[in-house]
């Protein structure tokens, strides 16, 4: 098999007419001709850190998807569904990931639960993670989310890292905001990453002290415009990733769009495909072909070096994507999962009237939150109430908190994508909604649902209550009319409510974030009441 086009060759840094010959799944020759069709070759796309599950896809289906804009690989931490399934929940992961041609490196989870402070459905201990990492398919120690923990010694995160270290594995971090001292003792415990940098000094330190960093723009976190100023400075230290990203935006755009605004903005166009294929390949040690004779067939086909338009998506020389059709088959999934709690009912969701609320403030675009102290005779007219309910066993509502920078004006909304541990979040304006919202998830068990002005809304999610057993397609629609009902009918601010939603949950982001347990401090790791003065009488 023959196919030429204007070759992009990121290692000489130069563009040339050029003929591929493929055999057997593998690129047998380069050679430079006369001319060539005004099309370009180049090398795929692969998405640094990401957690499939945040798709709402199995792996096999996400790749259906992420095919048509040049993706062609991903590094992908497969915690979400560890701490619901533990060991049988990654197994699940490997085994459709088997089913696609499309490249994915998984990691060995080593904070399943991110946190003591939570229920979750599994653990992970050193001898776990030891023995994940061993298994084909698995070749990095997932985000090292604990970092208070590493900085403080703890021997479980400690022995963790060390099992990577022994195996000559790269170690993702995870440190949001943090600086000097205690940023040095994280990364001399051997962590290589980090992909939570939300501030350009912040992202430009963690890279002197001899991070790589990855630059995050998912569905809800999008730090892209804080952080590009580092491509010029340190385009050798920089990767690409989405971390998380929801089906309908899977479903318009992928790191192409990251490359895309990157030449747009003037970085130098070889830099830019490195930072998107060439360093993630590398860093990772992935199975990806980058254009060169004896590497697998995996390339793109694209129209201009400007939009990057798609026009084939090659892998193991085979095209799975052309002309906007996806050649891979979509291939059913099973639907393991654990879930065991009874309806609730709107009196479940009362919480006490307080002189002064702790409230978590939800910020669009971001992870973390701010911490407010909001008295009752304040006015204002965004506090609404938050909720996370115990999953994996029936268990009272205790975490019960108050909330604002949702938007909602009526009804609930509500989701079993929480991360980590994945336990149900609810956020509404008044109880009978917020049952109602989680009722339609225990129902199914798992999904996500907007309840209000009459209407109900509903997206199954039966694998894991984190994933469809849907066509990608169908899974993108669905989403996209529950997230517009709850923007347009029920009034919520929030860019991506259902995105922001699952993180208000995830403990190890500061400030203020709410486990089925309580309230928790992200900055002192310590729980905190939703009052901060006396209960009124």
């Amino acid at each position: 098999m023959q196919i030429e086009g204007q070759l992009v060759d990121i290692h000489r840094r130069e563009i040339y007419p050029a003929e591929l010959r493929i055999e057997r799944g593998r690129i047998v020759s380069v050679r430079r001709v006369r001319s060539a069709p005004e099309r370009y070759l180049l090398p795929g796309f692969v998405d640094a850190h990401i957690h499939i599950e945040s798709s709402m896809l199995p792996p096999a289906e996400f790749a259906r998807l992420a095919v048509r804009h040049g993706t062609v690989a991903t590094v992908s931490d497969p915690h979400e569904i560890a701490n619901v399934l533990g060991i049988p929940g990654v197994e699940f992961m490997l085994e459709s990931a088997a089913r696609t041609p499309f490249h994915i490196l998984f990691g060995a989870s080593p904070c399943v639960p991110a946190t003591p402070f939570e229920t979750s459905g599994a653990t992970l201990g050193p001898a776990e993670v030891a023995s994940l990492l061993d298994r084909p398919g698995i070749g990095y120690l997932s985000e090292v989310m604990n970092f208070p923990g590493v900085i403080a010694g703890d021997p479980d995160m400690l022995a963790k890292i060390a099992e990577a270290k022994k195996r000559n594995l790269p170690v993702d971090g995870h440190c949001p905001g943090l600086r000097g001292g205690d940023l040095s003792r994280y990364i001399a415990a051997g962590i290589e990453t980090d992909h939570e940098s939300f501030a350009y000094d912040e992202g430009r330190e963690k890279i002197q002290k001899g991070l790589k960093l990855l630059i995050r723009e998912g569905s809800a976190a999008k730090n892209y415009d804080a952080l590009h100023p580092l491509i010029a400075e340190h385009p050798e230290k920089i990767m690409f990733c989405s971390d998380d990203r929801h089906p309908d935006d899977l479903a318009r755009e992928h790191i192409n769009a990251l490359v895309c605004r990157s030449v747009a903005h003037g970085y130098d166009l070889f830099d830019v495909l490195r930072i998107a294929s060439l360093h993630p390949v590398e860093h990772y040690r992935l199975g990806v072909g980058l254009l060169r004779e004896g590497d697998p067939a995996d390339f793109i086909v694209v129209k201009d070096l400007k939009t990057f338009d798609v026009l084939e998506t090659w892998l193991a020389g085979e095209c799975v994507y052309r002309d906007g059709e996806t050649l891979l088959p979509f291939r059913p999934s099973g639907t393991p999962n654990h879930f065991d709690t009874s309806p609730k009912k709107a009196e479940d969701f009362y919480l006490p009237a307080c002189d002064a609320m702790e409230v978590i403030h939800a910020l669009d675009h971001q992870l973390i939150t701010e911490e407010e102290i909001i008295r009752a005779d304040d006015s204002h007219d965004d506090i609404l109430k938050i909720a996370v309910i115990n999953r994996y066993e029936n268990a009272p509502v205790t975490g019960l908190a108050h909330i604002r920078g949702v938007g909602l004006k009526s009804g609930a909304i509500a989701s079993s994508v929480a991360h980590d541990s994945h336990n149900i979040v609810v956020v509404g304006c008044d109880d009978a909604s917020m049952a109602r919202a989680a009722n339609l998830i225990i129902a199914s068990r798992g999904g996500i649902s907007a309840v209000g002005r009459g209407e109900e809304h509903h997206l199954p999610l039966p694998v894991a209550g984190l994933m469809s057993d849907r066509p990608g397609d169908e899974v993108a629609a669905a989403y996209a009319a529950i997230d517009r009902f709850a923007k347009e009918q029920l009034g919520s601010t929030l860019s991506a409510p259902f995105m922001t939603l699952s993180f208000m949950a995830l403990l190890v982001i500061p400030e203020l974030k709410l486990s089925d347990k309580g309230l928790f401090d992200g900055r002192e790791f310590h729980f905190v009441s939703p009052c901060r003065e006396s209960t009124k009488s």
